[in-house]
């Protein structure tokens, strides 16, 4: 069997725990919010799924490198559209229909945008992987007070969570 040579430490820099570490928090500051309002799929859940998303795509653009690069016929894209429809369908394993409501739909939509930062991060883009993390917590936080202000204690804006 043929495998392709291992990366020590040693050569792996600092770039790769930049993407990893930086998914892993951006997770957990994704997570917060849903750990505050005492919902499923918490800091834990959030932080994990970005982390993954990273770690896989990390090692896809790794491979494609280590095998050839464009010479190759290795597709990292390939990769990132897995994750993403794999964070997809945990986010609709959580999505419930109860008593004429849906419910969890914030949460479902919480795990598929904690994997989209991690594949950000994973790749490398830190700008955009920052941006999309200031814009989410914001939009989970702030929207969330001004939905409660407006439509009152509604359950989170009539998204149908308990």
């Amino acid at each position: 069997m043929e495998l392709n040579p291992p990366i020590t430490f040693a050569a792996l820099g600092w770039d790769p725990w930049l993407r990893l570490i930086g998914a892993a928090i951006a997770g957990l500051l994704l997570g917060l919010d849903r750990e505050v309002r005492g919902h499923g799929a918490g800091m834990r859940t959030h932080a994990i799924m970005c982390f993954a998303a990273s770690l896989i795509t990390v090692t896809a653009l790794a491979l494609y490198y280590q095998l050839g690069g464009v010479e190759s016929q290795a597709d990292p894209l390939r990769v990132i559209e897995g994750t993403a429809a794999m964070a997809g369908v945990i986010g609709g394993a959580l999505i419930v229909f109860s008593k004429g409501e849906f419910k969890n739909l914030t949460t479902a939509a919480h795990i598929w945008l904690a994997a989209s930062i991690g594949i950000t991060f994973g790749a490398g883009l830190y700008p955009l992987a920052i941006i999309g993390t200031v814009v989410s917590v914001l939009l989970l936080t702030l929207f969330h007070w001004i939905e409660r202000k407006t439509f009152g204690d509604e359950e989170e804006g009539g998204d149908g969570q308990a």
